[in-house]
């Protein structure tokens, strides 16, 4: 297979050199190029157009969010944000994950070379995600350190079953990695005030998923918050799991909430939607909807799989529709999936939750 190519553009020159010298250490990904604003970008991509864009937010002449919004109407092409970890810089992040940015790499305001050097393996698993990504579903909607053991949900908790008696309340869990901020918008957005209560893992980092709940939250009818332990899961509530940490389903009584723990990377991921999958089977078992949506590797597919089991009614995201079909087919092959959909299908499903087995086998 051809390298990737990939352009960078950023205001900074250290940063510029730091993420070039970065990137080109893998023999897969091949930097084409480096504009220190999107119109000298412009004009030089124009001569050889990149498979991935690292994108800054914040430069002078143009704007990255003006810049991603032209390239998106022009020209369909994954773009990976390298934002600041502030306020400000999430909050301009989350703006352009809203436009068609299908990742983020965080960058500190001091100690950038060396954070950025550390975070090696973060910035080209970004770009090779990114580089698989669907470019039709953009518009509008050998590592160089050692690889951490890829862990399973038991790391976190333990498979079993809890309290599976029927409750008046349904819950929705929700897992999803590159391309979900959008994906979670359309289908958020869509919802009425009054739905069930819905827990969300998007793969994000830390600072982020503030910033991307209180987004959500200005454009759904329904409340949505970035989760701390002991929020219970209520109907017209989205929880979202902060970045870093994982978020579990636990039981009280006839009442849900949330316990958010830390621990290490599942699926390589924190948080990880197997962690909430597992706890969702575990703690609510035929009262829960599991839906898994685009995203790259395989987390949730067996947390899928145990939901299912336990007697859950299971969705996924169907091909067309993702930006990265990874995680839905893994749950396919798995035989974790009642029912793939279309995204725009999703919220009605949300909405007319099967209440029996019967009637989940007549809707798969």
């Amino acid at each position: 297979m051809s390298a990737i190519k990939v352009f960078i553009v950023d205001d900074s020159a250290v940063v510029r050199q730091v993420l070039s010298a970065t990137l080109s250490e893998d023999p897969g990904i091949e930097v084409i190029g480096a504009a220190s604003d999107p119109l000298f970008a412009i004009e030089r991509m124009a001569k050889a157009w990149p498979d991935v864009i690292v994108l800054d937010v914040e430069m002078p002449r143009m704007d990255g969010i003006t810049f991603l919004r032209k390239i998106m109407a022009e020209h369909p092409t994954p773009v990976v944000i390298c934002s600041t970890l502030t306020e400000k810089g999430a909050e301009t992040t989350m703006l352009a994950l809203s436009a068609g940015a299908v990742g983020i790499v965080t960058k500190p305001k001091i100690g950038l070379k060396q954070y950025l050097q550390d975070a090696s393996c973060d910035l080209i698993g970004a770009v090779k995600a990114a580089a698989r990504a669907n470019p039709r579903r953009l518009a509008g909607t050998t590592t160089l350190s050692k690889v951490q053991p890829k862990l399973s949900a038991d790391a976190i908790i333990q498979a079993g079953t809890g309290t599976l008696s029927q409750t008046t309340d349904t819950v929705v869990a929700i897992g999803t990695s590159t391309g979900g901020t959008q994906a979670l918008e359309v289908v958020l957005t869509a919802l009425p005030r009054v739905c069930p209560g819905i827990i969300v893992v998007q793969h994000m980092p830390e600072k982020f998923t503030e910033a991307f709940a209180r987004r959500l939250d200005g454009l759904c009818q329904m409340e949505v918050r970035e989760a701390v332990s002991g929020d219970r899961v209520r109907p017209g509530r989205v929880l979202i799991a902060p970045g870093g940490r994982h978020m579990l389903l636990k039981r009280s009584g006839a009442q849900y909430h949330v316990d958010i723990v830390d621990g290490p990377p599942v699926s390589r991921h924190r948080p990880s939607v197997d962690v909430l999958f597992r706890s969702v089977a575990k703690f609510a078992g035929r009262n829960a909807l599991g839906i898994i949506m685009t995203g790259m590797g395989d987390d949730g597919a067996r947390g899928l799989k145990e939901m299912r089991d336990a007697g859950a009614w299971t969705l996924a995201q169907d091909e067309e529709t993702c930006v990265v079909y990874g995680m839905p087919k893994e749950a396919v092959k798995l035989d974790a999936v009642d029912r793939s959909l279309p995204l725009d299908e999703i919220p009605a499903a949300i909405m007319h939750i099967p209440t029996s087995a019967e009637q989940r086998r007549r809707k798969s």
